[in-house]
């Protein structure tokens, strides 16, 4: 083989590695690309037993029950179709009727989406609890999900800060 062939031969190993790289890349982030499948796609789609997804919506108004021992079974929504979800374990702070949510988990043979993890949605209004009760305490809350500037002007170091 000539300098040129040997060149050649090599560039063009590289790009068929690199391909191949990329391919496996995207091949195994596949499944990790769509970040939740709403009731809709599920009922467009059809629903597999035991196959693990994201199925995200809001929590319908009048759907949360709480049972015993940290079960609780709400209805996720997306206005048009609706998935009744069952899920044991603490829910985050942000859980409630009306407030966006997405679950992971796989649904049984009956139908019922069995979660693993819930992860409560917030909108651009949220505020931690913890700033609301700093600015509370500072005097300088107004209230729902807004902060009014500094009531008073300090310097950093001058005082305390929550």
């Amino acid at each position: 083989m000539t300098k040129k062939q040997q060149r050649t031969s090599l560039i063009l190993g590289g790009l068929l590695l690199l391909g191949a790289i990329v391919g496996l890349m995207l091949f195994a982030l596949s499944e990790n690309i769509a970040y939740f499948n709403s009731p809709s796609d599920i009922v467009e789609k059809g629903m597999v037993p035991g196959e693990r997804i994201r199925l995200g919506g809001m929590v319908a108004e009048g759907s949360v029950k709480r049972g015993a021992d940290a079960l609780i079974t709400f209805d996720v929504t997306d206005f048009a179709e609706t998935a009744s979800v069952t899920y044991r374990g603490l829910v985050p702070d942000l859980f409630r009727e009306g407030q966006g949510v997405i679950v992971e988990g796989a649904f049984n043979n009956e139908g019922l989406f069995v979660a693993d993890t819930v992860l409560a949605k917030h909108d651009e209004n949220y505020t931690p609890p913890e700033v609301t009760d700093a600015l509370k305490r500072a005097g300088d809350w107004q209230g729902e999900g807004e902060a009014k500037g500094p009531s008073h002007s300090k310097k950093y170091g001058e005082g305390s800060y929550p």
